[in-house]
């Protein structure tokens, strides 16, 4: 059998190259979904300045949901500072370090705030202690030893031009600038900024609490100290970590943007395992589809069904064996090309590197070769069960009649469709959203199922039309239409779904984006926005100081964090993690939620305001409780106290000011939004007030914004570069599949030829089919696209349209009609370039 097999892939190379290019992209795609999964999983930050400890102690960053994936919990969990005693007379450990990690920000002669070389102002200020953390740190100086003493790595101190002796003004943990001495340089860059460890401790403000502990071990014994460690600390819910692991624990950030790695690959597999199986099924049916009489004569000389199906899996694996190689290749640099546009979109930060192993690589090849085996078979079912004298007899046309069954398939699979792109007439949210680019895909695969019936249809109508008067070559055109439904129908199918793909993606994120910035414009009152973000937050006194400045009429701090809501759904306990935006009462000065019910001035204490959407969809209405672990994994049962309707702009939950209050990384406010009597006076004032504090930056209170895609936050390019990949790969499939196609029709091109039809009418013919087919795809996923793309609009911009680039209709349009012709031209001009006889002797 596979002998057999091997011989006929060597006849039919033209059709299985589409099978070959159509597993190579899926192989690719498939390949780089699961290294994004599996490096969110498994990779870990650089250990940097944690790079001479052995051993480190730390809280666990993540919240563990039953049965769920764990999420992230960005801000610092802090750990008894009782610890670095008790685990620093261990057996084998040489020193024990408490880190702490605290704003504190240099600035430089000229008044400007120097970015910290460790990336994150939150933390950039540590204990001289710390420094034994490092590995082979070189000191060029001595310790601070007073609080009017600092030490800086070498990347600081070459920015700012200092060297020890010299004196610098740093700004430290919300205390305006002071000058310091600078005793030392440490010639580690990226470590930071180093104080006196008593000092430290006083900047921090907390003696009974450490960042995480450090270990360093005698040599040979770290294995045994964090066994031992881990033994000791049984129950606690603090992480041992050793190794490549370490990494994660300096940064409270690291397991957030692991986290998306893993939610980024889970979003993508749905839609490219979806758009995977149906480009790989459609081209096995038009590879299988050209050798029906190839396999109805085997069944008439004695072919069993099941050594049919098995014949045509043999020749499609043999192909499919040859490609997946290359495409499980292509899949690793295709996610290497992926993490750089993460990181330069600064989604995740730019050490994280990839992890490569062959699980995702292994994972490929077990999903490609198992769908070419089930569409293989499936391709040839009708086939094999054929009687062989029906089978011979259909071999050279379709079936009269497409299937009943499956075209009530198909249009029950389009209402389901229909009825699923109305969830954002009721759900005015992201995941509300997801269901029109969801739809739109279902749709199409509803068109694919009911196709033959349709284009039999269209092909009857467009033949009844051009009967009289037509042309010759538009009637056989129109004839050809009809009755090869079936392999028109698989092209027409394919080229609508990219068109709905790209349709329905692109304007879901276009849209949520402009319904998002309404959103954002409408609810802002105020003008001017403060913040710090050079120096980790906003100094103690500036919202006293800016409310007493001459035009300010409200001001208000505001601040963000990550919230995870627990929840019941249909009986089942449930969890969202997301973003919290942090208010006080007086934030109704400078922002309008449209609130529905209650009143932001009640947001004090343990309270939070939600929006309507989640208020109603979890039961959390005025006076009710909700169960929310915070940032730092702290569980707080909280009381609603206003609902609001600008969910989309503003998040599902707002904080309290209070609730937030120490279960944030710092202490400090992130920003202030400020409205004045909108003089310019008023805002010369803030100007001249911002200015004269080093680190502030006053700007506008929203960025100009039109909902456009230059205004896109990094995840929509994210998703964009997405669609860009897969339509690439989908116009590809098409090709080949058309290429295919054509090619396959040489026989027929031959016959028409023998029979007195020029190669001028022919080539007239195949544009001809080449137009229906490409105006049938628009036509048919302009109507697919069009209720679901109406009903987003209804529901997030209150218009039945969505908002997007105008140019992407006419831009697809042209696309699609442009690969049409050319790969039905082409090859076209090939057959005929075969005489005749030549052609039909060779069939």
């Amino acid at each position: 059998m596979f002998r057999l097999a091997i011989q006929m892939v060597g006849h039919r190379v033209t059709a299985l190259i589409a099978v070959a290019c159509a597993v190579l992209g899926g192989a690719a795609l498939v390949t780089a979904t699961g290294v994004l999964a599996e490096s969110g999983l498994r990779s870990h930050l650089p250990a940097g300045r944690l790079a001479g400890a052995s051993v480190v102690v730390a809280a666990d960053q993540e919240f563990h949901p039953p049965g769920d994936l764990a999420l992230a919990l960005p801000e610092r969990r802090r750990i008894p500072a009782q610890l670095v005693g008790e685990l620093g007379r261990l057996p084998g450990v040489t020193t024990s370090v408490g880190d702490i990690g605290f704003p504190a920000a240099l600035v430089d002669a000229h008044g400007r705030v120097v970015p910290p070389s460790s990336g994150d102002p939150q933390v950039a200020g540590h204990g001289w202690s710390s420094t034994k953390l490092l590995a082979n740190a070189r000191v060029t100086g001595s310790a601070p030893t007073s609080s009017g003493e600092v030490a800086v790595d070498s990347a600081t101190a070459a920015a700012t031009g200092i060297k020890p002796g010299d004196r610098v003004q740093v700004v430290v943990n919300s205390r305006p600038a002071n000058g310091y001495r600078v005793s030392a340089v440490v010639n580690t860059p990226g470590a930071g900024v180093y104080f006196a460890d008593k000092a430290a401790v006083g900047l921090t403000g907390r003696s009974d609490r450490v960042d995480l502990v450090g270990l360093r071990t005698a040599p040979g014994a770290e294995a045994r100290v964090a066994a031992e460690v881990r033994t000791k600390l049984k129950g606690t819910g603090l992480l041992t970590v050793t190794g490549a692991e370490r990494g994660d624990t300096a940064a409270p950030g690291a397991g957030a943007s692991r986290s998306l790695l893993v939610l980024l690959a889970g979003s993508l597999s749905g839609i490219v395992l979806l758009i995977t199986g149906f480009v790989m099924a459609s081209a096995l049916a038009v590879a299988i589809g050209g050798q029906r009489r190839d396999l109805a004569l085997m069944r008439a000389v004695g072919a069993t069904p099941k050594q049919i199906r098995r014949l045509a899996a043999a020749q499609s694996t043999v192909v499919a064996a040859v490609a997946v190689a290359p495409g499980v290749g292509l899949g690793y640099l295709l996610a290497g090309q992926f993490r750089g546009l993460l990181a330069d979109r600064g989604v995740i930060p730019a050490e994280l590197p990839l992890t490569f192993s062959p699980l995702p690589a292994l994972a490929a090849i077990v999903l490609m070769l198992l769908a070419v085996q089930v569409s293989a078979r499936c391709s040839a079912w009708r086939t094999s069960r054929m009687p062989a004298t029906e089978a011979v007899a259909e071999s050279r046309s379709e079936p009269r009649d497409p299937s009943r069954a499956r075209t009530r398939i198909g249009v029950a699979v389009i209402v389901v469709a229909t009825v699923m792109s109305a969830l954002p007439l009721f759900s005015r949210t992201v995941i509300g959203a997801t269901a029109t680019s969801l739809a739109g895909i279902i749709g199409a695969i509803g068109l694919a199922t009911a196709g033959p019936a349709l284009v039999r249809g269209i092909g009857g109508a467009a033949a009844r039309a051009t009967r009289a008067g037509a042309s010759a070559p538009t009637w056989l055109a129109m004839a050809n239409l009809r009755a090869y439904a079936l392999r028109n129908a698989g092209i027409v199918s394919t080229l609508a779904m990219a068109v709905v793909f790209v349709l329905t993606y692109t304007f879901t994120q276009t849209t949520v984006l402009a319904a998002t910035a309404q959103d954002t414009s409408a609810g802002t009152l105020a003008q001017l926005r403060l913040n710090a973000p050079g120096l980790g937050g906003l100094p103690d006194g500036t919202l006293a100081a800016v409310r007493k400045t001459r035009g300010v009429r409200a001001a208000a701090p505001v601040g963000t964090t990550t919230v995870v809501w627990e929840y019941k759904q249909f009986g089942d306990p449930a969890v969202d993690s997301g973003s919290a935006t942090i208010l006080t009462p007086d934030a109704a000065g400078v922002l309008d939620l449209d609130v529905r019910d209650g009143s932001l001035s009640r947001l004090s204490g343990r309270t939070v305001a939600v929006s309507s959407d989640v208020a109603r969809t979890r039961s959390a209405t005025v006076g009710h409780t909700v169960d929310l672990v915070l940032g730092d994994g702290t569980r707080v049962d909280a009381k609603v106290v206003a609902v609001y309707g600008r969910g989309l702009g503003f998040g599902t939950v707002v904080l309290s000011h209070d609730l937030a209050a120490g279960h944030t990384t710092t202490a400090l406010d992130q920003s202030l939004l400020i409205r004045t009597d909108g003089t310019a006076k008023a805002r010369q004032n803030l100007t001249s007030f911002a200015a004269a504090r080093p680190g502030l930056t006053l700007g506008p209170a929203n960025s100009p914004s039109t909902g456009g895609l230059k205004d896109a936050p990094p995840e929509v390019w994210i998703n964009l570069a997405t669609i860009v990949v897969l339509l690439v790969y989908l116009l590809l499939s098409i090709a080949n599949k058309l290429v295919a196609a054509t090619a396959q029709r040489r026989v027929e091109l031959g016959a028409l030829r023998l029979n007195g039809t020029t190669p001028r009418q022919i080539r007239a013919m195949m544009r001809r089919e080449a137009a229906m087919t490409a105006a049938t795809a628009l036509t048919t996923a302009l109507l697919l696209s069009a209720i679901p793309l109406a009903l987003l609009g209804q529901g997030f911009l209150g218009h039945p349209w969505p908002a997007g680039p105008v140019w992407l209709l006419p831009g697809l349009a042209l696309t699609v009609t442009v690969t049409a012709f050319l790969t039905i031209e082409l090859p076209t001009r090939q057959a005929l370039r075969t005489p005749p006889a030549d052609a039909i002797r060779a069939y």
